[in-house]
């Protein structure tokens, strides 16, 4: 448990300094709260003590924008509470620093390119370190695969140094003792026993197939990784021949793939081209024989309603391969091009001469050089017409994703029929029950986790072709032949783990059989880095290297995410979890939303249109930006907004100036907390409004609503600011000797104690000021401090609608003045008040302290109105007190 400071009631006067601001604070509560360990994890514990976050392992390929400010200040919001709430706070942070965004960044960074092929220079010397604006890709130095993990490696830690320190600056409430990295020793040994896990269960599986292909990074992409967009392309009307002498015209975007054309394919139920099904036809320019074939895939008033099926131009032409049973025809190569050796299945002379010369070439280049013959030959029917159209591509790549045929890595995740051992129900069906029994935040949000599940087609790609990743631990059999036999799978044992197959070596083999016959060869695929993130709140909490720590965190009480990242992050940790423990990894998924720009896009880095948050910091303060990112509500997309950041800094300087005045208000005198002795009415009328406060920003936080906690407790802070304050100012100094002793401490204990209790309220959103409020008066941390409850004020709450009178009351009398031109300190010679007859008795409770601030110096009456407003009537203005003169 959190040990909070004592609740004195009685403290010496506060130590205030001279002057106050919030400048500098960042930089001194930041080094204390990491000397003092104000937000460490205690081990000593038990889970029902523990609250514990899966923190969002933020990419390491860069920098920080301004939205991870604001989804982060949610996340630290919620520890802060709960850690005032007595809880012990687990809140770890990690590194995602594997996969293509790092190596990209290493790239353009050192200016190398990794090849494998070539030895390991241990004495390697990269020819830049960030000088160069611009490399391209052939300019780019090949190095060894070690020796670009090692660049990774040194440039990702780095990176971490710069991300800590904008963390630190922005006051998360971090265990910095807690960190690990995505590519590190332990997140490797996790990632790669749960996959072993789940190969032994039957639930990870290798499979040759097509599948989708990034031709720029060279590597498999999952269908959680697609991003579909607008293409330019062109609509070319091509004539297939029947054997009767008739042409058979179709459309296709993609005339470079006639070679592999393996049917035409339309609707069962079109009447067009009933005759054709089961007949051939052959392909024009390549002379190659195709069957035509019914299939309810295809769309009657799409084109000419009938369509080839190429191995593969879509995943459509997949789904007809497969139900089909179509023969496998290939011609793209991994890395775009079109494949070199002419096809066995081209057998016509001119076929054959025109596929040599496409061989080797792009899609483009190939597609131009088809559809010139085409149109030379007469069997292209008109120019091609221009269309867009929507185009899958890698969330992260630039070119329209192909389809290849290749051996990959998978874990099932619903997407195919399947059954675990044991379970009661297909695996989907599990998974969606799973997201029924997650509390989502907000809970709309739901619905997007259900529809992904519901729509998913293919289980969960998890290899790929990079170097800078968790390697799968694998190892294959050779034959005596030297044939690589990829169904004898060999495994490291346990407490092998970590490994790198393309170093390490399989139980029962030596170094000097690698690559032999008889002997074994590595798998150099490494995991998607999902594969390691779907494990972080198993990496965090200390799975298979601290069994105590696992025990005391998880499974996890909240995960904080982004909401577009539903369908990969949050949704492959739930199957990570159920394929392991059978359970939810977490009880609580908090869904932040995105920042939008000025033209209402989300701010990514793909986009350039990021705001980097150390200049706001500086500029504004942290508790201010704080302040804007918690104004915006779970799942709620929120514009950029720096106005919104100055309002919180006026409200963090308010804190300071405001609690400073409090405080010293009693000169010299001990500081009285003590509920107790508040008995004026007045001043129980604003621990009464407090205690609705206190109630309210609970249960608030307690629904994750930390919104609309920050609402509550900021209005309620200006009207004691701007009226409270100023109604009980005079009888808290007493410089006249005109109150009693006991009604000048009524009002000096009750200001204490709101803002004893404000600066509690606030901990969570302004943590520097309320940290440096805290330190005159208190010894120990706020936000070490135990968070107010409304019981521990109810000897003193009075009845709110007094406070609220009064500052009606405050407002129409200092309007009076205004609207005459006139000096605040001029004197009312007389004045009556006018209220509705529920607020005389009111206003009748708090009539000495209008009277004095105010400077009512005459008669003072309190008369009953049938106007529902407070109103001033019948008032004679005196002369304002001559200014001093210093």
């Amino acid at each position: 448990m959190t040990s909070h400071a004592s609740d004195l009631t009685r403290l010496p006067a506060p130590t205030v300094p001279e002057k106050v601001t919030a400048d500098g604070l960042e930089g001194k509560w930041t080094e204390n709260w990491a000397t003092s360990d104000v937000y460490a994890f205690n081990p000593d514990t038990t889970r029902a003590e523990v609250f514990s976050i899966d923190t969002p392992p933020p990419t390491v390929s860069g920098s920080l924008h301004v939205g991870h400010v604001f989804s982060y200040t949610h996340t630290d919001t919620v520890a802060r509470y709960k850690r005032m709430r007595g809880m012990n706070v687990f809140y770890p942070m990690g590194w995602d620093d594997n996969g293509l965004p790092t190596e990209r960044r290493v790239q353009n960074y050192f200016g190398v390119r990794c090849d494998p092929s070539l030895p390991y220079d241990p004495n390697f010397e990269p020819p830049h370190r960030g000088s160069a604006t611009s490399i391209k890709n052939r300019d780019q130095v090949p190095v060894s695969r070690k020796n670009f993990i090692e660049l990774c490696q040194e440039l990702t830690i780095e990176d971490e140094k710069g991300f800590e320190e904008l963390w630190r600056r922005l006051g998360l409430s971090v265990d910095w003792k807690h960190h690990y990295q995505t590519i590190g020793t332990k997140a490797q040994k996790v990632a790669q026993a749960a996959f072993l896990s789940n190969l032994e269960q039957g639930e990870a599986y290798q499979a040759a197939a097509p599948g989708l292909w990034d031709v720029t990074f060279q590597t498999a992409v999952a269908q959680a990784e697609l991003e579909a967009r607008e293409y330019p392309g062109f609509y070319h009307k091509l004539a297939f021949h029947a054997a009767d002498g008739s042409d058979v015209v179709i459309e296709t975007t993609r005339p470079e793939l006639l070679p592999a054309c393996v049917a035409l394919i339309a609707h069962p139920d079109d009447e067009r081209y009933q005759h054709l099904f089961g007949t051939t036809v052959t392909s024009p320019a390549f002379n190659v024989e195709v069957p035509v074939l019914a299939h309810p895939a295809a769309e009657i008033d799409k084109g000419a309603g009938i369509a080839m099926c190429c191995t593969f131009g879509d995943l459509t032409d997949v789904q007809w391969w497969r139900e089909l049973a179509l023969p496998l025809r290939s011609i793209l190569a991994k890395n775009g091009r079109i494949e070199a050796e002419t096809p066995e299945w081209i057998t016509d002379p001119a076929g054959r001469e025109l596929y040599a010369a496409c061989a080797g070439a792009t899609t483009f280049t190939a597609r131009k050089t088809i559809v010139e013959h085409l149109a030379a030959s007469g069997e292209m029917l008109g120019d091609p017409t221009p269309t867009q159209r929507m185009t899958n591509f890698f969330e992260k790549g630039d070119k329209p994703l192909e389809i290849v045929t290749s051996r990959q890595w998978y874990i099932r995740n619903g997407g195919k029929d399947f059954t675990r051992a044991n379970a009661h129900m297909p695996l989907r069906d599990e998974l969606i029950s799973r997201g029924e029994e997650l509390n989502f935040h907000p809970d709309y949000m739901r619905v997007r986790y259900d529809n992904w599940v519901k729509g998913l087609n293919s289980d969960w790609l998890i290899s790929r072709q990079r170097f800078f990743g968790v390697p799968l631990p694998l190892w294959y059999g050779i034959e005596a032949d030297g044939t690589v036999n990829y169904d004898n799978v060999l495994v490291p044992t346990q407490d092998m783990l970590p490994v790198d197959p393309t170093t390490d070596v399989p139980p029962g083999f030596t170094e000097d059989q690698r690559d032999q016959p008889g002997g074994f060869a590595a798998e150099v695929d490494i995991m998607d880095t999902w594969a390691t993130s779907s494990l972080t709140p198993q990496i965090a909490g200390g799975w298979l290297t601290d069994a105590e720590l696992f025990q005391n965190v998880y499974p996890m009480d909240v995960r904080p995410q982004g909401h577009d990242i539903i369908r990969t992050w949050l949704f492959s940790t739930v199957v990570r979890a159920h394929l392991e423990f059978d359970a939810l990894p977490w009880k609580h998924a908090l869904l932040s939303g995105w920042i939008l720009d000025p033209d209402r896009k989300k701010m990514s880095k793909s986009k350039g249109n990021v705001v980097t948050p150390m200049g706001l910091l500086e500029t504004h303060g942290s508790d201010a930006v704080r302040y804007w990112a918690a104004s915006a509500r779970l799942g709620t997309d929120t514009a950029f907004d720096e106005s919104q950041m100055k309002i919180g800094r006026r409200l963090a300087i308010k804190v300071l100036n405001a609690s400073k005045f409090a405080l010293t208000m009693g000169s010299e005198a001990d500081l009285d907390l003590n509920p107790i002795n508040v008995t004026e009415e007045l001043d129980r009328s604003v621990i009464g409004e407090l205690v609705k406060v206190i109630e309210t920003a609970t249960n608030a936080f307690e629904a994750f609503d930390y919104t609309r906690a920050l609402e509550v407790s900021e209005t309620f802070f200006w009207t004691f600011c701007d009226d409270y304050l100023e109604l009980v100012k005079e009888r808290a100094y007493n410089r006249d000797g005109l109150w009693s002793a006991a009604q000048s401490l009524s009002a000096r204990s009750a200001l204490a104690l709101v803002v004893d209790t404000m600066v509690r309220l606030f901990a969570p959103f302004l943590p520097f000021a309320t940290e440096e409020v805290w330190s005159w008066y208190r010894p120990g941390s706020v936000h070490q401090a135990a968070w107010p409850t409304a019981d521990a004020l109810q000897v003193a709450a009075g009845n709110p609608a007094i406070l609220d009178a009064a500052s009606k009351a405050l407002v129409r009398l200092r309007r009076v003045k205004s609207e005459a031109k006139v000096s605040p300190r001029t004197p009312y010679l007389n004045v009556t008040l006018e209220a509705p007859a529920a607020l005389v008795p009111l206003l009748e409770s708090s009539r000495d302290d209008l009277a004095r601030v105010t400077h009512i110096q005459g008669e003072f009456k309190i008369v009953t109105s049938a106007e529902e407003e407070v109103t001033v009537s019948d008032f004679t203005l005196g002369e304002a007190p001559a200014k001093v003169k210093n």
